[in-house]
């Protein structure tokens, strides 16, 4: 019985979310499994992935496959370096302590590089965030000149209509003294 580590697909339509599980290779993909060993969230950015560690080793251990996105995020999670480790010690190159050294240096390592992209990605979207609200000031800033220009015009055009009202009470006064007069 050929033993896979693979994905089960969960979520709605365009939105997957996966199981990582063992199962054997001749079941469907979501169908039937031996152990669900974590989970995965490509939606989010880094992705979400959430394993148990000592079991996934223990399964790669005893031979099962992981397909190419298992192995990929197995990888990313260091239990393929793990496993690599083991062997290792199993053919005694070197100590159990120095694999478990050398496997925390890369794990620091690793998660030091997952901090720094998720501080550039604050940034950017920070920055992005600075860059739309100066956008929506200029044009605020150009809507309001132009509702300005707008009143100036119309209380120019009302100065002007006033100046000519009076301008023709002047003259129907004018023209009601001369009328008088006469």
């Amino acid at each position: 019985m050929p033993v896979k580590i693979r994905l089960a697909r969960h979520g709605k339509k365009g939105y997957a979310f996966y199981h990582i599980v063992v199962a054997d290779s001749r079941s469907p993909r979501d169908g039937k499994f031996i152990e669900k060993l974590g989970t995965y969230n490509p939606n989010t950015n880094p992705a979400t992935i959430e394993l148990n560690f000592d079991s996934a080793v223990n399964w790669l251990q005893k031979g099962a496959q992981p397909t190419d996105t298992a192995r990929a995020i197995l990888s990313y999670k260091g239990v393929m370096y793990k496993k690599h480790l083991l062997g290792g010690v199993a053919k005694g190159a070197f100590s159990e302590e120095e694999a478990q050294k050398r496997f925390d240096k890369w794990m620091n390592e690793k998660a030091g590089k997952i901090s720094s992209k998720e501080v550039k990605l604050q940034a950017e979207k920070e920055a992005a965030a600075k860059k739309r609200l100066a956008e929506e000031t200029k044009i605020k800033e150009e809507k309001a000149k132009a509702i300005a220009a707008k009143k100036a015009a119309a209380e120019a055009a009302a100065a002007e209509a006033a100046a000519e009202a009076v301008a023709a009470e002047t003259e129907n006064a004018e023209a009601g003294e001369t009328a008088q007069e006469a």
